[in-house]
């Protein structure tokens, strides 16, 4: 089965700013609309979670976007047996936001019209994907899952989380956006081609690292008038014992989260003018 390898992606496209990345192409392109997990050493979380949205597999394409696990859980036949697509292993520098970057730049030069992007730890509500692609069919550009409207639910989060995304994060985010969002730091969403290909929001640079795409396209695409954004009830669910499966440290993580929002807020990913 031919495939784009990202060497050939970085010819059709020298502009893009991508990490290097391998590409194991599972299956054939079924659908207009691919699901990307992001996924780094997640072990039995993202093998179960695989495992529950396999029978999505008839609606939309599933990706694994892999930031380089060592822990031996995404072997290509466990991967072929759930139906998986494709995984993506990034070579290169950086974190989420550069496997958002090599996961778009794939999805694009494949020809997917959107893109729904879910962490792949075993926390949300897969069973809600379909939710998604009916509002992209309907012509929305960016979607929010959300636990805070109606027929959403937020189950054994973590109070300094909840306080702070109220407090601090929606605010700020919604304050930059010109529109309520209630959710800002849910990273299950969805983004049209459309939105993903303007060359004025860019989305291919390398400044974006880490949590800088997930904040910089909620904020760009509620600003300009020629996006369609919605909110879409979600449930995210924490293990009531045990360690919280996150990325982010409390201490170094958090100031580090909290600088990356204040600079997307204050506009400092924009595009700059010529």
């Amino acid at each position: 089965m031919g495939k784009i390898t990202s060497e050939k992606i970085n010819q059709l496209h020298p502009e893009w700013e991508f990490p290097e990345f391998e590409i194991d192409e599972i299956n054939k392109k079924k659908h207009k609309y691919c699901v990307c997990v992001f996924v780094i050493n997640e072990g039995e979380r993202i093998q179960k979670q695989l495992q529950k949205m396999k029978p999505l597999a008839d609606q939309i394409d599933i990706v694994v976007a892999d930031g380089g696990s060592t822990d031996g859980s995404l072997g290509v036949d466990f991967l072929k047996s759930q139906d998986v697509r494709a995984l993506l292993t990034k070579k290169g520098k950086g974190k989420l936001s550069a496997q958002m970057r090599m996961a778009f730049a794939w999805a694009l030069s494949e020809g997917y019209e959107g893109v729904v992007v879910v962490d792949g730890n075993g926390k949300d509500s897969i069973e809600r994907i379909p939710n998604f692609i009916r509002l992209l069919d309907q012509g929305y550009d960016h979607v929010q899952g959300s636990r805070f409207i109606p027929g959403g639910k937020a189950v054994n989060t973590p109070l300094s989380r909840e306080v702070g995304l109220h407090l601090i994060h929606a605010p700020l985010i919604s304050l930059a956006a010109g529109k309520r969002h209630t959710d800002t730091t849910n990273g299950f969403r969805a983004y049209s081609a459309k939105l993903l290909k303007d060359p004025d929001i860019a989305v291919f640079r390398d400044i974006f690292q880490t949590y800088e795409l997930h904040y910089y396209l909620a904020i760009e695409s509620s600003r300009r008038k020629q996006y369609k954004t919605a909110e879409t009830p979600v449930v995210r669910t924490y293990p009531k014992k045990g360690k919280t499966p996150t990325k982010i440290s409390p201490i170094k993580g958090n100031m580090h989260v909290m600088n990356v929002l204040l600079r997307a807020v204050a506009g400092k990913y924009r595009k700059p003018k010529k």
